[in-house]
Protein backbone atom coordinates (compact mmCIF):
# COMPACT_ATOMS: atom_id res chain seq x y z
CA UNK A 1 0.00 0.00 0.00
CA UNK A 2 2.89 2.21 1.12
CA UNK A 3 4.71 1.53 -2.42
CA UNK A 4 1.73 2.36 -4.38
CA UNK A 5 1.03 5.81 -2.47
CA UNK A 6 4.18 6.34 -3.20
CA UNK A 7 4.32 5.79 -6.82
CA UNK A 8 0.80 7.64 -6.73
CA UNK A 9 2.92 11.04 -5.32
CA UNK A 10 5.72 10.67 -7.68
CA UNK A 11 3.82 10.57 -10.43
CA UNK A 12 1.76 13.09 -9.45
CA UNK A 13 4.49 15.60 -8.73
CA UNK A 14 6.39 14.66 -11.89
CA UNK A 15 3.52 15.87 -14.09
CA UNK A 16 2.65 18.95 -12.77
CA UNK A 17 3.55 21.93 -13.62
CA UNK A 18 6.39 23.89 -12.37
CA UNK A 19 5.47 27.20 -11.02
CA UNK A 20 7.78 30.27 -9.54
CA UNK A 21 11.07 28.69 -11.36
CA UNK A 22 12.25 31.59 -13.29
CA UNK A 23 15.72 31.08 -14.65
CA UNK A 24 17.95 33.62 -14.18
CA UNK A 25 20.12 35.20 -17.35
CA UNK A 26 23.36 36.24 -16.83
CA UNK A 27 23.77 40.12 -17.88
CA UNK A 28 27.08 40.81 -19.92
CA UNK A 29 26.49 44.46 -21.04
CA UNK A 30 24.27 47.02 -19.56
CA UNK A 31 22.18 47.30 -23.11
CA UNK A 32 20.62 43.79 -21.95
CA UNK A 33 17.93 45.22 -19.79
CA UNK A 34 17.18 48.31 -22.42
CA UNK A 35 13.32 49.01 -23.17
CA UNK A 36 9.69 49.28 -21.21
CA UNK A 37 8.98 47.73 -18.39
CA UNK A 38 6.23 47.70 -16.30
CA UNK A 39 5.54 46.34 -12.57
CA UNK A 40 5.22 46.78 -8.75
CA UNK A 41 7.77 48.50 -5.88
CA UNK A 42 7.12 47.50 -2.69
CA UNK A 43 6.58 51.14 -0.61
CA UNK A 44 6.39 51.22 3.01
CA UNK A 45 2.31 52.29 3.10
CA UNK A 46 2.23 49.32 -0.10
CA UNK A 47 2.57 48.05 -3.59
CA UNK A 48 2.65 50.75 -5.98
CA UNK A 49 2.02 49.97 -9.77
CA UNK A 50 5.18 51.77 -11.43
CA UNK A 51 6.91 51.84 -15.17
CA UNK A 52 10.36 52.25 -16.25
CA UNK A 53 12.37 53.08 -18.72
CA UNK A 54 15.67 51.50 -19.59
CA UNK A 55 18.16 53.58 -22.18
CA UNK A 56 20.57 51.18 -23.74
CA UNK A 57 23.27 52.86 -21.98
CA UNK A 58 21.73 51.69 -18.28
CA UNK A 59 20.50 54.98 -17.00
CA UNK A 60 16.61 54.57 -16.40
CA UNK A 61 13.54 56.69 -15.08
CA UNK A 62 10.81 55.13 -13.31
CA UNK A 63 7.52 56.78 -12.04
CA UNK A 64 4.67 55.26 -10.02
CA UNK A 65 1.30 56.34 -10.00
CA UNK A 66 1.67 58.32 -6.81
CA UNK A 67 3.92 60.50 -8.91
CA UNK A 68 7.70 59.75 -7.53
CA UNK A 69 10.51 59.96 -10.13
CA UNK A 70 12.87 57.85 -9.41
CA UNK A 71 16.05 58.09 -12.05
CA UNK A 72 19.29 55.79 -11.89
CA UNK A 73 21.97 53.97 -13.65
CA UNK A 74 22.74 50.06 -14.15
CA UNK A 75 26.08 48.82 -13.70
CA UNK A 76 28.07 45.83 -14.10
CA UNK A 77 30.49 45.09 -10.80
CA UNK A 78 31.89 41.77 -10.14
CA UNK A 79 29.91 39.70 -13.03
CA UNK A 80 26.36 40.99 -11.48
CA UNK A 81 23.95 44.11 -12.30
CA UNK A 82 23.60 46.78 -9.84
CA UNK A 83 21.92 49.85 -9.90
CA UNK A 84 22.34 53.75 -8.19
CA UNK A 85 19.19 55.47 -8.10
CA UNK A 86 17.73 58.99 -6.90
CA UNK A 87 13.87 59.50 -5.74
CA UNK A 88 11.76 62.66 -5.88
CA UNK A 89 8.22 62.40 -4.40
CA UNK A 90 5.51 64.97 -5.72
CA UNK A 91 5.73 66.63 -1.99
CA UNK A 92 9.26 66.14 -1.10
CA UNK A 93 13.21 67.04 -2.27
CA UNK A 94 15.01 64.19 -3.78
CA UNK A 95 15.74 61.84 -1.17
CA UNK A 96 19.11 59.75 -1.14
CA UNK A 97 20.93 57.42 -3.26
CA UNK A 98 19.92 54.38 -3.57
CA UNK A 99 21.94 51.36 -4.51
CA UNK A 100 21.35 47.99 -4.82
CA UNK A 101 21.34 44.76 -7.49
CA UNK A 102 19.10 44.01 -10.21
CA UNK A 103 18.66 40.86 -11.60
CA UNK A 104 16.82 39.91 -14.96
CA UNK A 105 14.51 36.22 -15.06
CA UNK A 106 12.61 34.35 -17.92
CA UNK A 107 9.63 32.23 -17.03
CA UNK A 108 6.67 31.06 -19.27
CA UNK A 109 7.95 33.62 -22.46
CA UNK A 110 7.99 37.06 -19.63
CA UNK A 111 11.03 38.74 -19.10
CA UNK A 112 11.04 40.14 -15.36
CA UNK A 113 13.51 42.40 -13.86
CA UNK A 114 14.06 42.65 -10.16
CA UNK A 115 15.63 45.19 -7.92
CA UNK A 116 16.43 44.57 -4.40
CA UNK A 117 17.80 47.08 -2.41
CA UNK A 118 20.78 47.16 -0.04
CA UNK A 119 18.53 48.92 2.71
CA UNK A 120 14.95 48.69 2.47
CA UNK A 121 14.11 51.07 4.84
CA UNK A 122 11.58 53.24 3.00
CA UNK A 123 12.20 51.54 -0.44
CA UNK A 124 11.92 47.72 -1.21
CA UNK A 125 11.91 45.07 -3.94
CA UNK A 126 10.86 46.30 -7.23
CA UNK A 127 9.80 43.80 -10.01
CA UNK A 128 8.50 44.68 -13.53
CA UNK A 129 8.11 42.77 -16.80
CA UNK A 130 9.01 44.04 -20.16
CA UNK A 131 6.73 45.57 -22.48
CA UNK A 132 6.71 43.65 -25.97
Amino acid sequence: MRRHLGLLLGAAFALSPLTGVAEEKQIVDVKEPAGNWRGWVTEVPGDEWATMNVSPDGTYKALSISGTTTVGKFYLQGGKLHYRSRRTTPAAMPSAEMLGTASVSEDKGKTVLTLMPEEPNYLGRAEYERVK
